[in-house]
């Protein structure tokens, strides 16, 4: 089934299988969950990801991340903060830090899909699409 939103969509499955402790888990794939991904991997959330499938039937296989025997995730918790009912935007000087600079916000940008931290230091603002800590 499709889904209107792809980035709340990608952030409930990657959150429910980290619940479950899956090793992977199978994500749409679109340009934007691509580049989210490829955030989550800088920042060492993730441990990769890969395209597969074929045609119009691509997505992304994502590997999720866990710390010590027990296996805890290392992603706690994803919140969704722009939505497309209601877009947030936040320009340079109000970019937001997620538990005092512990988790991150991804922004999207002019320059393309990055942290805050990275937006902070480059002095752009844009979307902000989610808070992963």
């Amino acid at each position: 089934m499709p889904a209107n939103d792809t980035i709340a969509d990608m952030l409930t499955r990657i959150r429910n299988a980290c619940l479950v402790r899956h090793q992977t888990t199978n994500v749409q794939s679109t340009k934007m969950t691509r580049a989210i991904a490829q955030v989550l991997k800088e920042e060492g959330f993730i441990t990769d990801f890969e395209e597969a499938g074929e045609g119009v039937k691509k997505y992304l296989v994502v590997s999720l991340k866990y710390k010590g025997n027990n296996r805890k995730p290392i992603i706690r918790a994803l919140k969704r903060v722009s939505k497309p009912g209601l877009r947030v935007y936040s320009n340079r000087k109000e970019l937001p830090r997620v538990l005092g600079g512990i988790g991150i916000a991804i922004i999207s940008t002019s320059n393309g899909i990055m942290t805050d931290r990275e937006a902070r230091r480059r002095g752009i603002g844009g979307e902000v699409l989610c808070y992963v800590w």
